[in-house]
């Protein structure tokens, strides 16, 4: 490459790198940030004594403000009124969890306690992650939502849009390979396994502003590796869709799907198709 060719690609990345870099809060921060709060909300490496606590809401809420700062135009927004805004919501953002914690330890037999759901499972910490970011979104702050959500779309397998609308309370088991669209509308006591899709019919720019992901009505439990796709889709309330199925119309309420593939079960003392099994 000529040295003016390098010049002017250099010249160019850095043009690009600079407007990018203004633009996007520090992820090291942002992380930093969450970890920070989900610890103070629900304490597990440590506990600070009562007296602590003010100081450290007021120490997040301050790195919350310096984050927004970092990358939003000062001139455009209030970043001490955002912040102020998010940590006026955190009593309802920790009832909320709490109630999914509970609800979980309710719906699974394999819990010992709501404190073992909070502190070790992912569906969970995937849930407080997405109540904290989707407060932010409906609070207008750009691209921050979308860092923390990823976050926990990387150590948990599960991928749930902050945009999302879910209700409370709501539990994800096992959780590995959930995917929850941006116009997704969840409502209370959903349950959903891993592997769940719920998804766009099909993925077009100029539908970024229609609802493109289905609702899943109160009380509805969907089992592990079932796609529901499309905006105009409903799961009706009390309804239970079964493992393995891909739906994209609607369901009414009160009804049950399940995947009409038949298993064969034969011990082998059995005859296939009219000839006896050899044993070896």
């Amino acid at each position: 490459m000529k040295k003016e060719s390098i010049t002017n690609f250099v010249n160019i990345l850095h043009q690009t790198h600079r407007a990018e870099w203004e633009a996007t809060p520090l992820t090291e921060n942002a992380i930093s940030w969450l970890n920070e709060l989900i610890q103070f909300l629900f304490p597990n490496n440590y506990l600070p004594k009562e007296a602590m606590y003010e100081g450290i809401l007021k120490k997040s809420q301050a790195d919350l403000e310096n984050i927004l700062l970092s990358y939003l135009d000062s001139g455009k927004i209030n970043a001490e009124e955002l912040a102020d805004s998010f940590y006026g919501s955190l009593d309802t953002i920790y009832q909320d969890l709490r109630k999914d914690a509970a609800r979980t330890f309710e719906y699974d037999p394999a819990a010992s306690s709501v404190h073992e759901v909070i502190v070790s499972y992912p569906g969970f910490y995937a849930i407080a992650v997405y109540r904290i970011a989707n407060r932010l979104t409906q609070l207008n702050i750009p691209v921050l939502p979308r860092i923390l959500s990823e976050y926990a779309h990387s150590k948990t397998g599960i991928d749930i849009h902050p945009n999302a609308q879910i209700g409370v309370p709501f539990v994800i088991d096992h959780g590995t390979g959930i995917v929850i669209g941006a116009t997704s509308i969840i409502g209370k006591n959903v349950i959903i396994y891993q592997g769940v899709t719920l998804g766009a019919l099909y993925v077009n720019k100029q539908l970024s502003e229609v609802k493109r992901h289905p609702t899943v009505e109160d009380d509805v439990i969907i089992y592990a590796r079932t796609t529901i796709l499309g905006g105009g889709t409903v799961i009706g309330r009390n309804s239970i869709i079964g493992g393995s199925v891909f739906l994209t119309q609607s369901v009414e309420p009160n009804t049950s799907v399940f995947n009409t593939h038949q298993l064969r079960i034969t011990s082998k003392k059995d005859t296939y198709e009219g000839h006896k099994i050899k044993m070896r």
